[in-house]
């Protein structure tokens, strides 16, 4: 089976993982421990929240500053309008931010939320339905 494991640094770990359960992600304990968790999204997604210490074990690079500066945009389909707006505003309510206002682009509807380190999450419902060309 192929996996998608997604690694971010965190400046704390348990108030990230706080907040990713907010938006409907579960934590894994047994690949987790005080340094970093493992937030499952589906049988093949993860996304590992990890300290600046434990994620500087992975790489020689510096770790971006995604608070000013953006590396990555991470984006998440859901099943309905709804469900984008129910995960949103439970982030919201987690302390998230909304960037900018919601993208309506006809066949798709997207919103963005930061976390409190500032990665960039688009969540978004697609009706392929209305899709042209």
């Amino acid at each position: 089976m192929k996996q998608i494991f997604i690694n971010l640094p965190v400046s704390d770990v348990q108030r990230s993982m706080d907040f990713y359960t907010a938006l409907g992600f579960t934590n894994n304990p047994q690949f987790s421990d005080e340094q970093g968790k493992c937030m499952v999204w589906s049988d093949t997604i993860f996304l590992m929240i990890l300290s600046h210490e434990k994620f500087a074990n992975f790489t020689n690079k510096p770790i971006a500053d995604t608070k000013t500066n953006i590396a990555a945009l991470l984006s998440l389909s859901l099943e309905s309008t709804d469900a984008m707006n129910s995960m949103m505003e439970k982030g919201l309510a987690a302390g998230g931010t909304e960037p900018t206002e919601l993208r309506d682009y006809g066949f798709m509807q997207q919103r963005t939320i930061e976390d409190f380190d500032g990665h960039t999450w688009e969540l978004f419902y697609m009706d392929v339905t209305k899709f042209e060309g």
